[in-house]
């Protein structure tokens, strides 16, 4: 026999067996890529509104059949239905629609998940509670046994036949500085009074939707936010929006006003009575500000007041500040005490700590209030009314003290308010026209005056210079002339001194002469005395002219002729006293052939 006929017989005999064998035995082969939903046509029937027979009713049967082969399904008592497994590709979700099942209760819009291996296992799905309808539960990447009749799987390749946008049934992407807001599409309803589900733990980034609904979760917008990341969602039950991340600058804080959050309680304390601060996680303004860097902050629940912590400029003059916090400020306009109205310039600097920029975000809501309800009345009726005490020249020429008054006042205001002032700066003053026509004139004949007198000064310099360079050019003759009355000064020094020696020897031997004189004429009156009692007054003094004429030589006779008569010889006495006489009488001295008289004698010079 040839190989050709082998073939053909062989090929008889499976057509054979295919015909009438096999379907005789029942036999069903199941291979690796399907599975057999098997429908019973005799049978109970079944319940109402029951599509899944699971105890032999006519009908589909929840269970199916795997890869094999099966046998004793009769052709006439079965009809087995051989499908493919579904395939999720990579990077995609699955969606499900159950035709059978328990309603879903009221109130709620998906069909809760139980545990039915990932929707393979039908009769678990029924027995465990599963619901009628769309499905929470998805199906990630992969190959599953899923019983078609009783399950729809909606995918990327048929989603737009089912209502569905394809890029809806592929995983999340939830891009890098983005953050996903979610609203959730079923849970219980929000409670009245807030604009968001509070946040629920333990449900994997609503991924797991029922562990979110076992837990409480509400429906529709979520305090809760998604990260950058890949997320299994099912768009029937989540809807996401992804925003920036909230960044915080460098040199700002950013703080945070929270409209949900737990049950509201105020921390600030009693010392702060203008405002109520909370704890993180409470609805209110945080206590906490979020320091500079990127946040995954929920902008939809949350906002975020940045407020600069480097020094603010303020500008009421036609200048804006980059910030523009000063955009609605203008020159204040004030009144001088003297009636003249004029325009100001001012700068005022502030600085809010990061600390302390909660409590002023608390009190006034953001800075551009602080600046437009506390700031501008602060500093504008402070000039105002402190203009009505000066002169417009007070402004203009004692500006420095202006400012510093203005300083201490409005920093004193502002502390109050948690704000601290660094410094007040007066800038342009505007006065009237004609008043600084007035002053310019005035400031005209100052300088002029100035200029006179350093003039004067140059001129007086001058004469200061000539006459030092004539003090120079003389200045040898000085320094002699110096000398000569140094060394003057020495002599007469030097004669004082000898002088003073001298006086000093001649007093003392005058003061020794004196008192030997005196002690001399003591001892002659002591002998007078002793003389005139032994011998009597008249002879006595005879005696003593006796003696005087003997010690001095003087002749008596025969120049003088003694009259021997008289009594107590008086004769004598008389010729003494004569000669003595002659003594003191000057000596005749030839003067042109005359004779003069010198010493008593008289002589004659001849020619």
């Amino acid at each position: 026999m040839s190989t050709e006929m082998f073939l053909v017989i062989g090929f008889g005999v499976i057509v054979f067996f295919l015909l009438f064998i096999f379907p005789t035995l029942g036999l069903v082969i199941i291979n690796n890529e399907q599975i057999g939903i098997v429908k019973r046509k005799i049978g109970k029937p079944l319940p109402p509104g029951k599509i899944v027979a699971l105890n032999g009713e006519a009908g589909l049967q929840a269970d199916t059949l795997a890869t094999g082969w099966y046998f004793g399904y009769f052709w006439w008592l079965y009809d087995v239905k051989r499908v493919p497994l579904v395939t999720i590709a990579p990077g995609e979700i699955a969606l499900l629609v159950a035709a059978d099942g328990r309603p879903t209760p009221p109130g709620r819009i998906l069909a809760r998940i139980v545990q039915c291996d990932n929707f393979q296992d039908a009769r678990k799905f029924i027995t465990n509670g599963g619901e009628k309808g769309r499905q929470l539960g998805i199906l990630t990447a992969g190959r599953y046994k899923i019983n078609t009749e009783l399950f729809t799987v909606i995918t990327s390749r048929n989603a737009t036949q089912l209502g569905l946008e394809p890029g809806h049934l592929r995983v999340y992407q939830v891009l890098p500085d983005k953050v996903g807001i979610v609203t959730t599409l079923d849970g219980r309803p929000i409670d009245e009074g807030e604009i968001a589900g509070l946040y629920i733990p333990n449900h994997d980034n609503f991924q797991n939707a029922q562990a979110f609904i076992d837990a409480g979760g509400q429906r529709g917008l979520q305090e809760q936010v998604l990260l950058s990341g890949s997320w299994n969602l099912n768009p029937w039950f989540v809807q996401v929006e992804q925003v920036p991340m909230t960044e915080v600058p460098i040199g700002y804080v950013g703080v945070i006003v929270s409209f949900i959050g737990k049950a509201h309680q105020d921390v600030s304390g009693v010392d702060f009575k203008h405002g109520d601060l909370v704890n993180v996680g409470h609805k209110g303004v945080w206590t906490t500000p979020l320091y500079p860097g990127k946040h995954p902050i929920n902008t939809q629940v949350m906002r975020v007041e940045l407020v600069p912590t480097t020094n603010i400029v303020l500008n009421w003059a036609s200048r804006t500040e980059a910030h523009n916090y000063d955009q609605r400020l203008n020159s204040i306009t004030v009144r001088s005490r003297d009636g003249f109205a004029f325009d100001l310039d001012v700068a005022q600097i502030i600085h809010v700590g990061a600390p302390e920029a909660p409590k002023v975000i608390s009190r006034v809501g953001s800075v551009q209030n602080l600046v437009d309800h506390v700031l501008q009345p602060i500093v504008g009726n402070y000039f105002r009314n402190a203009a009505q005490n000066y002169t417009v020249l007070d402004f203009l020429s004692a500006r420095s003290e202006r400012q510093s008054e203005a300083s201490t006042h409005i920093s004193k205001a502002i502390n109050s308010y948690d704000v601290q002032a660094i410094d007040t700066l007066i800038g342009n003053i505007n006065p009237p026209a004609e008043l600084m026509t007035t002053l310019t004139d005035r400031k005209i004949a100052e300088e002029q005056k100035k200029t006179f007198e350093v003039q004067q000064a140059a001129q007086t310099q001058r004469q200061q210079l000539v006459r030092e360079t004539a003090i120079a050019d003389s200045q040898g003759e000085i320094v002699k002339a110096e000398r000569g009355v140094n060394i003057a000064d020495l002599n007469a020094q030097s004669l004082i001194k000898q002088a003073t020696g001298d006086a000093e020897a001649i007093r003392r031997r005058a003061l020794g002469e004196a008192e030997a004189i005196r002690s001399k004429g003591e001892a002659q009156a002591d002998a007078y005395r002793v003389g005139a009692a032994a011998i009597g007054q008249e002879g006595f003094t005879a005696v003593q002219l006796m003696q005087i004429i003997g010690e001095r030589n003087i002749r008596i006779i025969p120049e003088l002729a003694v009259n021997g008569g008289g009594a107590n010889n008086s004769g004598v006495i008389d010729a003494l006293l004569a000669v003595m006489l002659r003594d003191r009488m000057p000596i005749a001295k030839p003067v042109d052939g005359n004779v003069s008289i010198t010493n008593g004698h008289s002589a004659k010079t001849e020619s």
